[in-house]
């Protein structure tokens, strides 16, 4: 007997387009950042990224995210299969949007913290 299993997805509500679904394990999440207004209810921002350099970023209450393409700049090739650069930048707005969209700028800025460092 062989069995299969299918990879865990999730389903994302986006501002501005229709939702979209992921595979949860393509999709890690590089910086997050929540808070428990209860035992049940609470508010979350979260990135995702993907290895070819997207970034989704959302929130929820109410649900709403943002796609960010990746800039034009292709990765070290050490770091893997060939992809670009993820664009902080427009991550950094986007957290921002959702920030105003949950109606929390500090959740958006504990998120912003929680990103990886910028090397200099």
């Amino acid at each position: 007997m062989t069995t299969t299993t299918e990879a865990k997805k999730i389903q994302i509500t986006m501002s501005e387009r229709r939702p979209i679904t992921i595979v949860d394990a393509d999709w890690p999440i590089i910086a997050t950042a929540f808070r428990l207004n209860g035992a049940v209810e609470y508010e979350l921002i979260s990135v995702r990224e993907h290895r070819d350099g997207r970034r989704i970023v959302y929130g929820w209450p109410p649900e709403g995210g943002f796609i960010v393409a990746p800039t034009d700049e292709l990765r070290d090739a050490d770091a893997g299969p060939i992809s670009h650069v993820p664009d902080d930048d427009e991550t950094v707005r986007a957290i921002r949007r959702v920030g105003g969209i949950i109606d929390s700028v500090a959740l958006a800025n504990e998120c912003i913290a929680d990103l990886p460092a910028e090397e200099l």
